[in-house]
Order: C-alpha cells, then sequence, then structure tokens
C-alpha cells in the first residue's frame, strides 16, 4: 500500500489506486461464487490471527480519541474489543451464507418479436467507501464487495485510521491466501482531505461512493462528487406512542430504542405521545429513563407532567443527539405525528408503537423513511438484523438503494437478450 506523504500529489497516487480497482474489478467479474466465499472465509481466519495487531491499534486510535475529547457516544463506535472483534469475524459467517448475488435472473419474458430477455444482476464495479469512526465498516464494507463481485477503495476517519490499517493488513493476506487481486480491496492511507477531492472525481474508474459519517461529510461529497452517491445520512430516528398502544410495550420497546445503544444511528432521537398517551403511558416510562440516566427534554405538557424534564427548543427535534438525551413531544392526533417525523425526520427509521392495526397501516404508508417499524425498536435498523450479513449503511435517499444495504443492493442489472436470429423489420 502506497504511503501518501505531505508532498505527494495526492491525484496521481489516488487514480493509480482506482486504475488498479478497476483492473480488480474486471478480474472478480470472473470469479465463482465458491472462490468469493472462499475469500471470506479466510479473511475470517487473518482477523482472528491478527487479531493481536487489530486490538493494539485500536487501543492506540482509543487513546488518541480520549485525548482530542472525542465524547462517549464516538469513543464506543471507535472500540473493538475482542468482544466485538470476534463477532466481527463471525458475522462473515452470514456473510457467506447469503446466496450469491451475481447471476441472478430478476425477470424474464420473450417479446412478440421472438427475442428472450433475461434481466441478471451484476456487479456495480468500483465503490469508494468513505466514513469516519466505524471500524467495523471497513471489514463490513470489504467483505459486502467481495460478495458481490466489486472491488472498493475504503477511505476511513482519522480517529480510526491505525484500526483500518490493521484491519487492511488481515483482508490482503485473505485475497493474497486465495489468488485474489490485492486491489481488489484498498485504503487510502491518509486522512488528508485533499485525497477525498482527488477521489470524488475519478468517475471514469469508479462507480458509486457510499459515505458513512455526519451530516457534514455527506453534504461534502454530495456536493463535489462525479460520481453517483448512495447516502448515508444521519439517524434522527422517531418512535411514536399512539394512544392505542400497549403500555408495557410501550415502556420496553421506547427504553430500548433510546438506550441499548445511543451512539449508534438507529438509536431513538425523539419520542412523539398522542396526548390521550401522556398521563397513561409516560410515568412508568420516565422513572426507568431518568433511573438510566437518559436527560429528558420535553413540551409544556411534560414537564408539567414530571418536572425534571428539561424545556425543550425547536432545535431538539432536529437533533441527533448519539447521547442519553431525548427529546419528547406531545402530538394530538397521528396525522400530526407523521408530519413532524416527514418534517424533522432524516428518513433513516421510524417507529410506531399501537395496538391498532389501522394506525399502523396509516403510520407505515405515510411516514417516508427507509426503515419504518409497528411495535419493534428502532434499533433494528441493522443490516445484519435484516439478514443481510451486514451492512455497508442504511441508505436515506431512494435511488439506487434505500434502507439496509447488503451485498444484493451491490448489484445492477444487465439485459441479456437472445433469440433464434430475429431481425427487426423495417
Amino acid at each position: 500500500m502506497v504511503t501518501l506523504s505531505e508532498q505527494s500529489d495526492f491525484t496521481a497516487i489516488v487514480t493509480a489506486q482506482a486504475v488498479a480497482a478497476k483492473d480488480a474489478a474486471r478480474l472478480l467479474y470472473t470469479t465463482t461464487h465458491a472462490q468469493r466465499n472462499a475469500a471470506l472465509a479466510a479473511l475470517k481466519t487473518q482477523l482472528l490471527n491478527h487479531a493481536p495487531a487489530i486490538l493494539n491499534a485500536n487501543k492506540a486510535d482509543m487513546e488518541r480519541g480520549a485525548a482530542k475529547g472525542l465524547s462517549a457516544a464516538l469513543l464506543d463506535r471507535l472500540l473493538l474489543d475482542e468482544k466485538r472483534l470476534t463477532a466481527l469475524a463471525n458475522s462473515l459467517d452470514a456473510i457467506i451464507a447469503q446466496p450469491d448475488p451475481i447471476g441472478q435472473i430478476t425477470e424474464s419474458w420473450t417479446q412478440p418479436s421472438g427475442i428472450q430477455i433475461n434481466a441478471v444482476r451484476v456487479p456495480l464495479g468500483v465503490i469508494g467507501i468513505i466514513y469516519e469512526a466505524r471500524p467495523n465498516v471497513t471489514i463490513d464494507a470489504a467483505a459486502l464487495c467481495l460478495k458481490a463481485g466489486n472491488a472498493c477503495i475504503l477511505r476511513a476517519g482519522s480517529e480510526s485510521l491505525e484500526t483500518a490499517r490493521a484491519l487492511h493488513a488481515a483482508i490482503t493476506a485473505a485475497l493474497e491466501s486465495e489468488k485474489l487481486p490485492a486491489a481488489a480491496v484498498q485504503l487510502i492511507n491518509t486522512t488528508d482531505r485533499a485525497a477525498v477531492g482527488a477521489l470524488l472525481q475519478l468517475d471514469q474508474y469508479i462507480d458509486v461512493i457510499i459515505p458513512r459519517g455526519g451530516r457534514g461529510l455527506i453534504e461534502r461529497i454530495a456536493a463535489e462528487s462525479r460520481i453517483p452517491v448512495i447516502k448515508h445520512l444521519d439517524g434522527l430516528c422517531h418512535t411514536y406512542i399512539d394512544k392505542a398502544a400497549s403500555i408495557p410495550m410501550a415502556c420496553d420497546v421506547t427504553f430500548n430504542a433510546k438506550m441499548r445503544r445511543t451512539g449508534i444511528c438507529g438509536a431513538t432521537e425523539t419520542l412523539l405521545v398522542h396526548t390521550d398517551a401522556v398521563k397513561t403511558h409516560l410515568p412508568v416510562l420516565l422513572e426507568k429513563l431518568f433511573a438510566a440516566g437518559c436527560e429528558v427534554r420535553g413540551d409544556e405538557a411534560l414537564q408539567q407532567l414530571d418536572a425534571r424534564v428539561i424545556p425543550a427548543t425547536e432545535q431538539d427535534w432536529h437533533t441527533e443527539y448519539l447521547a442519553p438525551i431525548l427529546a419528547v413531544r406531545t402530538v394530538a392526533s397521528l396525522d400530526a405525528a407523521i408530519a413532524h417525523i416527514n418534517h424533522y425526520g432524516s428518513h433513516h427509521t421510524d417507529a410506531i408503537i399501537t395496538d391498532d392495526v389501522d394506525a399502523a397501516a396509516t403510520f407505515q404508508a405515510g411516514v417516508d423513511s427507509g426503515i419504518v417499524l409497528w411495535n419493534t425498536s428502532t434499533q433494528f435498523a441493522d443490516g445484519g438484523e435484516f439478514g443481510f450479513g451486514a451492512e455497508i449503511g442504511i441508505s436515506t435517499g431512494k435511488l439506487h438503494a434505500r434502507g439496509p444495504v447488503g451485498a444484493r443492493h451491490l448489484t445492477t442489472v444487465q439485459y441479456r437478450v437472445q433469440s433464434n436470429g430475429a431481425v427487426r423489420p423495417v
């Protein structure tokens, strides 16, 4: 892997990586499902073999992050301890078990002219993945791209670069052990922003960019990229407690949605409560939240219900806290809850808790988000929980993928046409 110095020509070096990735993608296109799965199995072995180096690198990243004053949520995202590394290695088994996304015929039909048309899944090609303090993305992205026959170029954030380097060494060892091109998974070995700028201009080599990070990163990439972008925007997720919700379920699901892990994109940040459910449903939930150390910011009705509730401001409805802080707002109707979510949300993941089937159907049809849940914690917004093995991200856009992006979503369609000598009439 090339090391970039301050004097390096970022454009030349990143272009060289992109050219190598394009060549590797062509080679991957000719591999079999068994070959790609063998590389993933080898990666699991290499992760465990490289564990000491990976954990030492992550320890160094954690120490630097703490010294820089990273929040507890960011440090939790950055942490890769022995338990998490083992889970990451084991997650490859689920990806291996997935059917081959390449070569699947999604549609097939014959025209009156006699031509037979098959729509067949094929790899996207080369995918650039830009992410922040998320070490697991290095493995998830590499594994899903390989599964779908794509080459990828990874650019980790400054907080996780040492960990990414150590993980990439394991990836390279796995590829080489199975005689696949090492350039199939490359790491940009710098945190200089100029390298990202250079990458975003290489539309002749790179087919898709997938960013994972904060709003600032996503907005910059969307503005600068000449390459199509699958956006993973922030997770301003909502849970709505309807007047017909079961009280125990409302308490349990909402608590899990907020407090299981507060630093992930699927954590609920705003709770909406029907006015008829405030006095019946919230007292037990608020006690549980306060006991767990959660700060609650609410409107006037919530403040009257419990003096510990801090007054909410307009900014709270716009905020992804990634911390044990929950904004709570009362709404007079189901329609008002839907309107709030569509106005303030990030189109990521939103949930309704209700025993009313019609209310649930109206909510799921009316909320414009990639994932819309019924009586389910928003923390299920995860490709692994959806059965994809892993995810590259949760797409908050509508093109080319939406919701959790797994291996199948890293493909496109090729139309393969055949006939018995059909010619088109003049």
